[in-house]
């Protein structure tokens, strides 16, 4: 052991000199302790009690525009203003007869002469212009599937008091139908210029 003795002690000497020479631990200062609630709001007063409620701000009530009393329109007047509307988008011409762009020219002359065997028939007579078009709407939706030829009578406007209107607007709307290729007046024996003769597209939607 003494061979390790010199050793030891001078390692005990160089960590005495070591622990004197080490620099002071550096000590953190303590966390302030949190203020009470109490202490904060020591000075606070409470507000005192009025027991009143402050209505809130409201809008007035929308007002009603005046609507301007309108008087109903008399016969005459009446047809006078159907006579205006079935010209609106059309030139005056004759609509005795129509044939759609691309058609032979023999098709008037084939359908006047009965070229096409008539499946059905639609009598618009005590039918007003609304009536008239729903109902022509729908008969021509369920004859296009029968056949491609129909007579349409919507009758030589005796009882209109003037100029026919239901005759002229009926062709219009077939003018404007694009399941329509063709129509024609009947014959004096089928209605001269009372009825129309149709040919109708094949396929029509």
């Amino acid at each position: 052991m003494k061979p390790l003795h010199d050793p030891l002690k001078a390692l005990a000497r160089r960590l005495a000199r070591e622990r004197l020479e080490a620099p002071a631990p550096v000590q953190t200062p303590a966390p302030e302790p949190e203020p009470d609630f109490r202490t904060l709001f020591a000075d606070v007063r409470p507000l005192k009690d009025t027991r009143q409620a402050w209505p809130t701000a409201s809008h007035p009530p929308p007002r009603r525009r005046p609507q301007q009393a309108t008087a109903p329109l008399t016969e005459d007047a009446e047809r006078a203003r159907l006579r205006e509307m079935a010209g609106w988008f059309e030139p005056a011409e004759d609509y005795d007869s129509f044939c759609r762009d691309g058609m032979p020219s023999s098709t008037l002359k084939r359908l006047r002469a009965g070229h096409w065997p008539c499946i059905a028939q639609l009598d618009l007579h005590g039918h007003d212009r609304y009536q008239a078009q729903d109902a022509l709407l729908v008969f021509l939706h369920h004859a296009q599937r029968r056949g491609q030829c129909v007579r349409i009578i919507h009758g030589k406007g005796f009882g209109s008091g003037g100029e026919p209107v239901l005759k002229r607007m009926v062709r219009i709307w077939l003018r404007h139908h694009p399941g329509i290729l063709a129509y024609c007046e009947a014959s004096p024996l089928h209605g001269g210029s009372g009825a129309l003769w149709v040919l109708l597209r094949r396929g029509m939607p």
